[in-house]
C-alpha cells in the first residue's frame, strides 16, 4: 500500500487511499520540487556544462555531453517542466549525431 501523505483521504469502503494527482496546480497553489530532485537537476546540468567545455579534448566527452543532456532532460520531465525536457532530449540526439560524425572522421 502506498505511503500516506498530503492529499490522502479515507475511502468509503476501506483504508486510506491517495487522492488522484492533478496535472496542473490549482489557482494560488505552487508546486514544490523535492530537495533531492533539485540536487539531481543541478548535478545533471553542471555535468552537462563540464562535458561541453571538454568536448574538444576527446570524442568521449561528446558522448558524455549527450548523456548529460539526457540526464537534464529526465530532470525536466520529473520537475514538470516538459518544454525543458523536450529541448534537452533534442540536444541529446544532436550530441549523439555529432559523436557518430566525430568517430567516423577518426577524431579520438
Amino acid at each position: 500500500m502506498p505511503v500516506l501523505g498530503e492529499g490522502a483521504h479515507r475511502g468509503r469502503n476501506g483504508p486510506r487511499q491517495l487522492a488522484p494527482a492533478r496535472a496542473v496546480p490549482l489557482a494560488g497553489e505552487h508546486w514544490q520540487t523535492s530537495p533531492m530532485l533539485t540536487i539531481f537537476g543541478a548535478s545533471a546540468v553542471s555535468f552537462m556544462m563540464l562535458m561541453y567545455a571538454l568536448e574538444r579534448r576527446h570524442s568521449a566527452f561528446v558522448l558524455a555531453f549527450a548523456a548529460g543532456c539526457a540526464l537534464s532532460s529526465a530532470y525536466g520531465f520529473l520537475a514538470g517542466t516538459w518544454p525543458f525536457g523536450v529541448v534537452e532530449a533534442i540536444w541529446a540526439a544532436v550530441a549523439l549525431h555529432r559523436f557518430h560524425g566525430v568517430r567516423l572522421a577518426g577524431f579520438s
